[in-house]
């Protein structure tokens, strides 16, 4: 449809309002994002060369050390396109007798883990995926969206600071 417009702010108008109705019409169906309620995490500890797994609740935290690690999102993407995994997370360093000092604040993605890593000298902190509880109940396989079959999987010890 052609409409003749009397000022050159109402044709930036018109030409934008026409761009952004032809993006949304092109625009391919995508998958649906799944907010989850648990982020499972896993963790290095670069000293002791231990590795784990801990299961975060969202608006949860965990104890790693001197790090404190918060979920505040958790979201997964199903198929029809790539299946991923991305978390948003607070990493605070509290040391005794310094002020609590942030280490990381955004999201990370299971499936690329250096795209947004987190920089510690003794903690590396990655997402292996987002957990619903139908994973739960139906005896999920345990395997993170992005990550071989041999990932060691030690038994976090009841929520006790993992230091």
């Amino acid at each position: 449809m052609l409409r003749l417009v009397s000022s050159p702010r109402a044709a930036v108008l018109s030409a934008t309002g026409g761009l952004c109705l032809m993006i949304a019409a092109t625009a391919p169906a995508g998958a649906e994002d799944i907010n989850a309620d648990t982020a499972r995490l896993g963790w290095l500890d670069k000293t002791t060369a231990r590795v784990g797994e801990s299961s975060i609740a969202v608006g949860g935290d965990l104890r790693l050390g001197s790090l404190t690690i918060t979920v505040r999102s958790c979201v997964r993407r199903v198929p029809p396109d790539d299946p991923e995994s991305a978390a948003f997370l607070d990493i605070v360093e509290r040391a005794e007798g310094v002020a609590a000092k942030q280490i990381f604040e955004g999201w990370m993605f299971a499936s690329s883990p250096s795209l947004s890593a987190m920089d510690h000298a003794v903690y590396d902190v990655w997402v292996l995926r987002c957990e619903i509880p139908a994973d739960r109940d139906a005896g999920d396989t345990g395997k993170p969206d992005s990550a071989p079959d041999s990932t060691p999987t030690p038994v976090d010890p009841g929520g006790a600071p993992l230091d």
